[in-house]
């Protein structure tokens, strides 16, 4: 008897086949793929550097904001980690959906017999930005044995969650602005934004205040919420958990449930106005 396979098995096939050849192809420029390794891996460790060097002259990041030495550590670790995992399933296929327009292949993708935002996002891997996937979680532990108190396994088991969180945050918010590129038809600036939006999630959010810091901080926690990618899984690590960091966490939550579902709708919204290279 012939079992057909479910939707998701089918879907799971498909992206491990997408995983494999992206594999396949990475390992045919052996090269390439440890010189980039290297390069991202690099750029990760004057980081270190310098934050290290910062250290010597300050106790914590910011006034009485708790995030000393370690911890602040463990929250680098968790930015690797979240944009290593961005750079290698997300990112590259992404900036590549305003090229698919521009040239008309688009036209191709929705032909295929697959849901269109799952084709465009995992068209595929990028297995050598994975390595500062590894670099951050040796940092993150490393920090972890040199901080004064041991996170519970209730921690460890929560960390993982929301960082799953804070990616789809990060998702919904790119693909939401790549989705102007069917009406623009090329977006180049889409780098350029990303990268200067992510910057201010790269710190704290007790950083943000007063006149200045204060409205970034409620423009990053609501209008575009960056601020809750990694604040909200480095917080459940580096520091004991409590009842105040409760309403953050839930916030979270229901942020990245809204923005996949909102994401999803405006992707098909800008589908339904999409002009075919061949009309």
């Amino acid at each position: 008897m012939i079992h057909e396979k479910t939707p998701i098995a089918v879907y799971q096939s498909i992206l491990l086949t997408i995983a494999r050849n992206s594999l396949i192809r990475e390992m045919t420029f052996r090269t390439n793929f440890i010189a980039h390794s290297i390069a991202v891996m690099s750029w990760t460790g004057l980081q270190i550097i310098f934050y290290n060097i910062i250290f010597q002259f300050r106790d914590s990041i910011g006034q009485d904001t708790g995030w000393t030495r370690y911890p602040f550590f463990v929250f680098l670790g968790t930015v690797m980690v979240v944009n290593s995992l961005m750079q290698t399933f997300f990112l590259p296929n992404l900036r590549e959906f305003s090229e698919l327009i521009r040239k008309g292949n688009l036209d191709f993708a929705l032909l295929k017999p697959i849901d269109t935002q799952f084709l465009i996002t995992f068209q595929r891997v990028d297995w050598s930005s994975l390595a500062n996937f590894f670099l951050g979680l040796c940092v993150i532990g490393y920090s972890l044995l040199k901080m004064d108190y041991t996170p519970s396994v209730v921690q460890f088991l929560i960390f993982p969650f929301y960082l799953v969180i804070g990616v789809s945050i990060y998702y919904s918010s790119i693909l939401m602005m790549s989705c102007s590129s069917i009406w623009l038809g090329r977006n180049q600036s889409l780098d350029q934004l990303w990268f200067y939006i992510t910057t201010f999630s790269r710190y704290p959010m007790e950083i943000y205040q007063g006149s200045l810091g204060t409205p970034v901080r409620l423009i990053f926690t609501t209008v575009l919420p960056v601020l809750l990618v990694v604040n909200v899984p480095a917080r459940v690590l580096a520091k004991p958990l409590s009842w105040d960091q409760l309403p953050l966490a839930v916030y979270a939550f229901f942020v990245a449930i809204a923005g996949l579902f909102f994401s999803r709708m405006l992707f098909k919204f800008a589908l339904d106005r999409y002009r075919s290279a061949s009309s």
